[in-house]
């Protein structure tokens, strides 16, 4: 099962109250005041393990409450600090606050911690509070709250060329022939149910991230088909890999309905490199494999391939690679390992 949201409620540790007390000893029958402090409370931390694939824990536990600090006592001993909860998500994942919208944190790098509500301050015991004229004070400071939040968490994959076309068009059939993942490949509509992460090699020792995502279709953007509840994932992409059908009768309106959907939907991906490849060329004549069938405007042609026979695909990785280098990418090392599909919880 993948799962790529969650709600989650966290709560911080409450501080511990400041303890009333008097010192106590023999021949000394009115002694001063030690009450000790109380611990301060927990706080709750979000760090990144690159290890866990999706969001699918968070959907059985919802509450995240770190211990609270322990009272003060007398002597002026001091409460224990409760101890912090360390709760681990997934890279890439975006962290919003529920009830405002507001975007907390994006949480990209792995080991990084991120305190995302903070423990209650301890109270001071009353030996803090006497004074010249005001020597045995009965007044202690309670424990204070823990922040408390309710929390959104949208995880958007990590990949370099995110794969984007129709409803089977060969995107899994091309994934699988250049990387060791290995999706369901079916002749048929929406064969891909959930994104798959392919780590694709070339030349010496270089590589990228291909991201293989649910087809598209026409108002995919307004929630129709499964695309859109993946749109989100290509976000992060450096380039967008387009595949048309070399069979369809309209190569050019399937085109137009891609650039649309992602236009609508964020017209940040519009300004995204873009390769545009013909895919299944081995369904046609040699002579019909000619120029681009499709108006590029400003895409890159990534000529005619076939996942199947492998036609065209070691120009097209070439051209890819080219892009990626142009915008400034560099061979990921982040964890992701080779055919990973994005399922399950933690690996």
């Amino acid at each position: 099962m993948f799962a790529d949201h969650a709600s989650i409620h966290v709560i911080a540790g409450h501080g511990g109250s400041g303890c009333v007390s008097f010192r106590r000893e023999k021949y000394v029958p009115k002694g001063g005041p030690d009450g000790g402090d109380g611990g301060n409370g927990g706080s709750v931390i979000l760090v990144v393990n690159p290890h866990m694939r999706t969001l699918l824990d968070f959907q059985t536990r919802t509450r995240f409450k770190a211990q609270s600090g322990a009272h003060g006592s007398g002597n002026k001993k001091y409460g224990k600090s409760g101890e912090d909860l360390v709760v681990e998500v997934p890279r890439g994942t975006l962290v919003t606050d529920e009830e405002t919208g507001e975007t907390i944190a994006d949480l990209l790098d792995p080991g990084v911690r991120y305190t995302i509500v903070q423990g209650g301050k301890g109270g001071l015991g009353n030996s803090h509070f006497a004074t010249p004229t005001r020597q045995a004070p009965r007044t202690a400071q309670p424990g204070r709250s823990g922040q408390e939040r309710r929390l959104k968490l949208e995880l958007r994959l990590i990949a370099d060329v995110g794969l984007v076309g129709l409803p089977n068009v060969g995107k899994s059939t091309l994934l699988s022939r250049v990387s060791a993942a290995r999706p369901k490949i079916a002749d048929y509509a929406f064969t891909t149910l959930e994104p798959l992460l392919g780590l694709v090699r070339v030349r010496d020792e270089q590589s990228f991230v291909m991201a293989d995502l649910p087809g598209l279709i026409e108002g995919a953007h307004l929630g129709k088909g499964l695309g859109h509840e993946f749109l989100r994932h290509i976000r992060r992409t450096r380039t967008l890999l387009i595949l048309i059908d070399s069979a369809s009768e309209d190569p050019e309106r399937d085109l137009a309905t891609l650039r649309t959907e992602l236009r609508e939907y964020d017209e940040d991906l519009a300004r995204k490199p873009c390769i545009v490849a013909m895919s299944r060329a081995d369904l046609r004549s040699e002579e019909a494999l000619g120029k681009p069938p499709v108006p590029l405007e400003e895409a890159i042609w990534g000529g005619w391939i076939s996942g199947v026979s492998g036609v065209g695909i070691p120009e097209l990785l070439d051209t890819v690679w080219n892009v990626l280098i142009h915008a400034g990418a560099e061979a990921p090392d982040d964890g992701r390992m080779e055919g990973d599909p994005i399922a399950g919880g933690k690996e």
